[in-house]
């Protein structure tokens, strides 16, 4: 109090202010209650305001709910590591009939990913994320993972991908992650890991189409493709075909396609406005690293738009998102001349570290994966603000394109 005196806030006139001899407590499903320790006694109206409360959403990142040997409820700050009988969301308590928000919430670009996904619990839902050994990938999974979900990180590098899984268990001991096999440039890998998945015998609610290339000189996969095209398009479509029995299973459920808006930079079509199949895999001849990105972008897009189309009658619905323009991360490592540009635009990007160790405090995803992530009953096809080039609009390029990939 004399703390309090001495700021000048030891007599309040808040309403909400408890009388002397008051305590705020909550029960163990979240309402709020009052304790007179003078009396000893309690009640559930605020003995000023009289009014009813209860906590809303969500104990904070980081937080558990316990019981000790009396019965009472204490919670456990796993990252402070401290316990305390003191609720901590009783700040953030609302009345008992509050009414209806009239602003929608919305989300900029310096929200993190923690903080939209905050007071959602996917505990029971599986998430797969492709990629997740690192950068956008990594983040991903390590969000869904500290809100319950089950992760499973699909990565072509399992020692990679078994340092990403104990970074995640060193913030949550408890979280529910596991890595997966899975090179996307190998066909008949994608095939040995559906396999392996189904054989888990779990359901798959959400699938991230994160993993992706850029910047690669011509190559050709064993598979006979050039290597842009199988990883950043090919291998995902593939994959989603195999597992889209476990997804309509699964439903309601989503898969999440990371494309880039570079799409709108290329085209498929020829002169005529014909699918021209040559553009797809490129030859050594007509090949440019930044031009076989941009179609394989533009194949994501096509593709999630037939997925959706046919799969979203059957509770499983597809979006297509640019994960942003400022979002600095390691895609550009193949080539010196990318590396270059990143490095010099780096000062003007968002980073997802910091001093080199991922934390909850930087934007673990780019805001638009975790809006479409964040609600699995969502049904809108893609991403507004992903200005889409026209023919990835159409449902004839996206249907021929589909029936092409299946061939």
């Amino acid at each position: 109090m004399a703390a309090l005196r001495y700021a000048g806030l030891d007599d309040t006139d808040s309403e909400d202010e408890l009388p002397p001899g008051w305590e705020e407590r909550t029960t163990k499903d979240g309402w709020v209650y009052y304790a007179n320790h003078t009396e000893e006694k309690t009640q559930w109206e605020h003995p000023k305001t009289g009014k009813r409360k209860r906590v809303a959403g969500d104990l904070p990142y980081g937080w558990e709910q316990e019981t000790d040997e009396n019965g009472q409820v204490f919670f456990v700050d796993h990252i402070n590591k401290r316990t305390t009988y003191l609720d901590p969301r009783l700040a953030f308590t609302v009345d008992d009939n509050p009414t209806k928000p009239t602003t929608r919430q919305r989300y900029d670009g310096s929200t993190t990913a923690m903080e939209i996904l905050q007071g959602r619990d996917f505990t029971g839902k599986v998430v797969l994320v492709t990629g997740a050994n690192s950068g956008i990938g990594f983040e991903t999974a390590k969000s869904f993972a500290l809100h319950g979900a089950h992760v499973i990180l699909a990565c072509r590098n399992m020692s990679r991908a078994s340092e990403a899984v104990s970074r995640i268990l060193e913030e949550w001991h408890k979280a529910k992650v596991e890595a997966m096999t899975l090179d996307l440039a190998v066909l008949r890998s994608v095939q040995h890991f559906a396999e392996a998945f189904k054989a888990k015998n779990v359901p798959l609610h959400i699938l991230v189409c994160n993993a992706g290339t850029f910047a690669l000189p011509w190559s050709l996969t064993k598979d006979g493709l050039e290597t842009t095209f199988q990883v950043n398009h090919l291998g995902h479509f593939y994959l989603v075909q195999l597992l889209q029995d476990v997804l309509c299973r699964s439903a309601p459920a989503r898969v999440i396609v990371v494309s880039s808006e570079s799409h709108r930079f290329t085209d498929i079509n020829d002169s005529s406005g014909k699918l021209d199949l040559s553009r797809l895999s490129l030859s050594s001849s007509d090949y440019w690293a930044m031009l076989a990105y941009n179609r394989s972008k533009l194949c994501n897009i096509l593709f999630s738009n037939e997925l959706h189309r046919l799969l979203s009658p059957r509770g499983v619905t597809s979006n297509a998102l640019h994960p942003g323009n400022m979002m600095f991360s390691a895609i550009h490592r193949n080539s010196w001349v990318y590396k270059l540009l990143f490095t010099l635009a780096r000062p003007f990007t968002k980073s997802m570290v910091s001093t080199g160790v991922p934390t909850p405090n930087v934007d673990p995803v780019p805001v638009p994966g975790v809006v479409l992530l964040r609600n699995v009953e969502l049904t809108s096809p893609f991403y507004t603000s992903l200005k889409t080039k026209h023919i990835a609009k159409g449902p004839t390029t996206s249907a021929l394109t589909w029936k092409i990939n299946r061939a």
